[in-house]
């Protein structure tokens, strides 16, 4: 029976100790059930750096990745036949499910209309009207990823501003944009201890600051030298971190008293619900980005300006003379196949009835989540924006990134990810996030809240 104590300590020596042993048996399930993924990885002979076609695929919680043979929905199956319920979906790349069919319809068009001209294509208008009445922004380009779409967004801010830094918040996630990638350490802004290849000291570029810190973001604008605020409107890197009641007031009153642009990444909050963080709650932004999920799971990300940033910005370009390249825009973005995937995603994917029934669903996971934490006493809380959803392990909501990351366990977490895994369930591989799709069933919801209950109950018995 769960122990009726007062709330045990996370570091506990017995949870701990629980937690090790649960991935060593988790591991060893793990590798039985996959002979012929441990095949390609004992003896890689592919021409992949590390066998797989992105590195850090290496840093799941895992001996060796999954070889994924299907995915469809909100289900994966491996190579070696095991067949799991997707609650990762590529961290937000497929938060409408594996294939959703008018992806693969507008797929099968593009395929016999031309993938890529340089020029853009008949879905022109109706993907510009879409994105306007979604997500609220006045004018739209098109990129390939978000990571993009943030470059050329900086850019931009710099170029209508005139001045050249930008502030971000401790733990932030903004792709693989280099000014972003810093961190805050003793008061100072400092490049992120694993980048590889760094050239610039990215301390003259970008100012960091903890997230939901007014006087330190009041104190970081008087100077009237920053360009833009990035920033996700729920921090979802580090853990996740939810704004204090009136922070986002204070963002926008701040930034438009010094000249400051405010730029929201919806990389990962386009999870809240239909037109994003943003138009639930009402946010004004200058510049706003979102990629991954909407496309349906092409590459493809968009991003939007306010008609006064786009006037500024022709008065801009109209003052630079001459030709050449001018940093913003790839070759492949703007395509024909990316407009048709938008279009379809816009109209029949990304639709105000499917974030409600994700919501519905995540509302059980919540409530599921959280007796269980509760049952067993564990000073844990589930943090939630819309449909994705992450364990936190403190008793009360995070404020910033040095309360999280003080907060994490990774010995917990890679438990956690690995029991599940082998239970037929999938979360990310970071903070063990769980992310809902409308090709989630009340089945599968009731079964990884029943996993997280034996899960649990394996950690806590002998504590």
């Amino acid at each position: 029976m769960p122990s009726t104590s007062p709330a045990r300590q996370l570091e506990s020596d017995a949870i701990l100790t629980a937690a090790r042993r649960i991935v060593a048996e988790e591991t060893a399930v793990f590798i039985s059930r996959r002979s012929r993924s441990k095949e390609i990885f004992a003896a890689p002979s592919s021409g992949f750096f590390d066998q797989v076609p992105q590195y850090w695929m290496r840093d799941w919680p895992m001996p060796f990745p999954v070889v994924v043979a299907k995915a469809s929905g909100s289900e994966v199956w491996d190579i070696d036949g095991n067949h799991v319920i997707d609650f990762c979906l590529g961290d937000s790349g497929a938060m409408f499910g594996h294939g959703p069919q008018p992806i693969l319809n507008a797929l099968a068009g593009a395929a016999n209309h031309g993938l890529t001209t340089m020029l853009p294509s008949n879905d022109l208008d109706a993907v510009g009207n879409l994105l306007r009445s979604t997500f609220g922004m006045s004018k739209w380009q098109v990129t390939t990823t978000a990571s993009d779409a943030n470059r050329f967004a900086l850019r931009v801010a710099r170029a209508v501003t005139g001045r050249k830094k930008i502030l971000v918040f401790d733990g932030c996630y903004h792709g693989a944009v280099d000014e972003t990638l810093v961190d805050l350490v003793d008061g100072q802004t400092v490049p992120r201890g694993g980048l590889i290849g760094q050239a610039v000291d990215l301390s003259e570029t970008t100012v960091c600051i903890p997230f939901n810190d007014v006087p330190a973001l009041e104190a970081a604008l008087k100077g009237g030298d920053i360009a833009c605020v990035v920033a996700e409107p729920v921090m979802t890197n580090c853990g996740m971190i939810l704004p204090h009641p009136g922070f986002h007031k204070a963002l926008r009153d701040l930034t438009r008293a010094t000249g400051t642009l405010l730029h929201i990444d919806e990389t990962h909050t386009v999870s809240t619900g239909y037109g994003g963080y943003s138009k639930v709650h009402g946010l004004e932004p200058d510049i706003f980005i979102v990629g991954k999920p909407v496309g349906g799971g092409i590459p493809v990300a968009v991003w939007g300006m306010t008609d006064d940033v786009a006037s500024r910005l022709d008065a801009a370009r109209a003052a630079v003379t001459g030709t050449g390249h001018s940093g913003i825009g790839t070759t492949l973005s703007g395509s024909a196949l990316q407009l048709a995937c938008l279009r379809a995603c816009l109209e029949e994917v990304m639709t105000a009835e499917t974030y409600a029934k994700m919501n519905r669903l995540a509302d059980i996971v919540e409530e599921g989540f959280s007796a269980v934490i509760k049952q067993y006493n564990l000073p844990w809380h589930v943090g939630r924006v819309g449909a994705r959803l992450e364990v936190v392990f403190s008793p009360d909501p995070v404020q910033n990134a040095a309360e999280a990351k003080a907060a994490a366990n990774s010995t917990i977490q890679k438990a956690l990810h690995s029991a599940f895994l082998n239970l037929g369930y999938l979360v990310t591989p970071f903070h063990n996030m769980v992310l809902v799709a409308p090709t989630t069933s009340e089945a599968n919801v009731a079964g990884l809240v029943a996993s997280f209950e034996k899960i649990l109950h394996r950690m806590t018995e002998a504590a």
